[in-house]
């Protein structure tokens, strides 16, 4: 019997309460998809971090705060910006231990964007205004939550696996991908233009999708595959 990988899990940061926690979808849907998640330490250090992630065969970068636009060469452009200077440190660190080693890479939400990100690619800091005709990405409070369709490319990997050219995804972000990094093929886009999902060709599987597969999946067989085969890519 193959053993299960072991899937180095990036835990989210509460400023307010300065806590490390975790949306028990993460850690759920890699283990129906077969592997074995771990929480990585949010430390700063980095030496401690990188060993860590040494003993596993798959990185799942999780969503949470905003992307410090410095990364992608932009100032801030609000006045209470919501980033986590530690967690783009230390995913940076991952990224690179990942791409070297050949692991599998799952980003969701602002996993996918940093993704994006630390290959060279930029972000909309704030989606409503920077993006004509918008969709609605996130809801605001005592709203219901945002669902969208979002149109898959053909000859990618997400179309091979679902095997549907439009799927209906959950939505909980205000930005996303502007310009999508060069070593990134799109995989799915929103009607109003704006990327869902990519991949990078040549690697064991090296996935972002910018909607929450961990918040779907008991009810969503789409979020399933998505898992299963991230996991089933892992080492």
């Amino acid at each position: 019997m193959k053993r299960k990988p072991i899937i180095g899990v990036m835990p989210l940061w509460d400023a307010k309460k300065e806590s490390i926690w975790i949306h028990p979808g993460y850690i759920d849907g890699v283990i129906r998809a077969g592997g074995v998640p771990v929480l990585l330490p949010l430390t700063e250090d980095e030496e401690v971090f990188c060993r860590a992630l040494e003993m596993c065969g798959g990185f799942l970068i999780t969503g949470g705060q905003d992307v410090s636009p410095e990364l992608y060469g932009e100032s801030e452009r609000t006045d209470n910006p919501d980033t986590c200077p530690l967690r783009d440190r230390l995913e940076t660190c991952a990224v690179k231990i990942a791409l070297e080693r050949d692991l599998s890479v799952l980003g969701i939400c602002r996993g996918f964007q940093i993704l994006n990100v630390l290959l060279g690619g930029t972000l909309y800091q704030d989606i409503p205004s920077e993006v004509k005709d918008a969709l609605a990405h996130l809801h605001t409070p005592n709203e219901a939550p945002v669902t969208h369709d979002v149109v898959i490319e053909p000859g990618t990997p997400l179309l091979s696996l679902l095997q549907k050219d439009i799927i209906h995804v959950n939505s909980f972000h205000h930005q996303g991908v502007k310009k999508l990094s060069d070593k990134l093929k799109c995989m799915a886009r929103a009607a109003d233009g704006v990327s869902e999902a990519a991949y990078m060709p040549g690697k064991r599987f090296v996935w972002g999708v910018q909607w929450h597969p961990e918040m779907s999946y008991k009810t969503d067989e789409n979020s399933v595959r998505i898992f299963e085969a991230f996991v089933s890519g892992a080492i």
